[in-house]
């Protein structure tokens, strides 16, 4: 497993490095079928600065070899299954029991990265073949995929295609790091008032993704101090990664960012003031990125040491140069 040494922090408390799981062809091992790689320039590039990697390769670890014939969804029985295109042999059930041979490491991870189009490893859109070779379905799922979305369902899971996508990205970057500060808090020998905390530094962020969301953790977090201990985190820690994997609409994102706007408003003057809510308006308008708005907030909380605005995850979420707010579609 790669390991870095610890960022540098932050006004607000850094969490500690994510640890991200990742199909090893992704970072650039040879284990693909064909000998070769797939791997990210986004994983390898951008986010390495900021995580440490488990990579896994399930058809590698079942003894497959390099190179290996292909795989394919076959159906049989109403049932998918991952078969040899050579022979017919059927790996599904040791491909799917990679995850539950690596369980208590994945129980430490904060997301994963699968590659796509993998009969293994696939978590989207995989094409399903009949007996006598006819394509009769295109959603199907990899055996390792399906394992590791069933023993951990609310661990941020994304393929590797889909990180092209600048919403998608960012919405992962954002599940992760915050996943890493929870994971972090049950870690440790929190109190009440440490879920108080790490709530209200949430408050924007899961705002901008369930508003309804925020209200149930909310409401979890008003009995932590008389409920039991062990599921005050169950309940909190599903409502938290629930209400993350909604994706952010604009409209939302414009509540927040108006939210932080009250808490400041009156420590601006007039031509500040003015500039923040036109960088707002033009977000809205689809004229300017996220991070425009943002950067002003960042700036202005800042400059008038607003502690509870400028301390939010919402105003960064994630490592700065990972750059993933500058594109008009998030």
């Amino acid at each position: 497993m790669k390991t870095h040494p610890p960022p540098a922090q932050t006004a607000a408390k850094a969490p500690s490095r994510p640890l991200v799981g990742v199909s090893s062809c992704l970072l650039g091992a040879p284990v693909r079928y064909n000998g070769g790689h797939s791997r990210s320039r986004f994983l390898t590039d951008e986010l390495d600065r900021h995580v440490n990697w488990l990579p896994v390769c399930p058809e590698a670890e079942i003894g497959l070899g390099v190179p290996r014939p292909t795989l394919r969804l076959r159906r049989r029985d109403g049932e998918d299954r991952v078969v040899s295109s050579k022979d017919g042999t059927d790996v599904s059930e040791e491909l799917a029991g990679i995850a539950d041979q690596h369980l208590s490491q994945l129980r430490r991870l904060d997301g994963y990265v699968l590659k796509n189009k993998s009969p293994s490893c696939g978590l989207f859109a995989l094409p399903v073949f009949d007996e006598d070779g006819n394509r009769v379905d295109g959603k199907g799922r990899g055996a390792f995929a399906r394992r590791l979305t069933e023993l951990l369902p609310s661990l941020p899971v994304e393929e590797q295609g889909r990180l092209s996508d600048a919403v998608l990205r960012e919405q992962f970057a954002q599940r992760v790091f915050a996943h890493a500060r929870l994971r972090e808090l049950w870690e440790s020998p929190w109190r009440p008032r440490d879920l108080v905390d790490l709530h209200s530094r949430h408050k924007l962020q899961l705002m901008s993704h369930s508003p309804d969301g925020y209200r149930e953790t909310g409401r979890i977090v008003a009995r932590a101090g008389t409920a039991d201990r062990e599921e005050t985190v169950a309940a909190y820690t599903e409502a938290f990664h629930r209400a993350m994997a909604v994706l952010p609409s604009r409209g939302r994102h414009v509540n927040a960012l108006q939210h932080a706007f009250g808490m400041l408003s009156s420590l601006l003057d007039d031509a500040r003031r003015h500039d923040l809510l036109e960088a707002i308006e033009d977000y809205r308008r689809e004229q300017v990125p996220l991070s425009v708005p943002v950067a002003l907030l960042r700036h202005h909380c800042a400059a008038e040491d607003v502690a509870w605005a400028r301390d939010q995850t919402y105003l960064r979420p994630y490592p700065d140069d990972l750059r993933l707010r500058h594109s008009v579609s998030v």
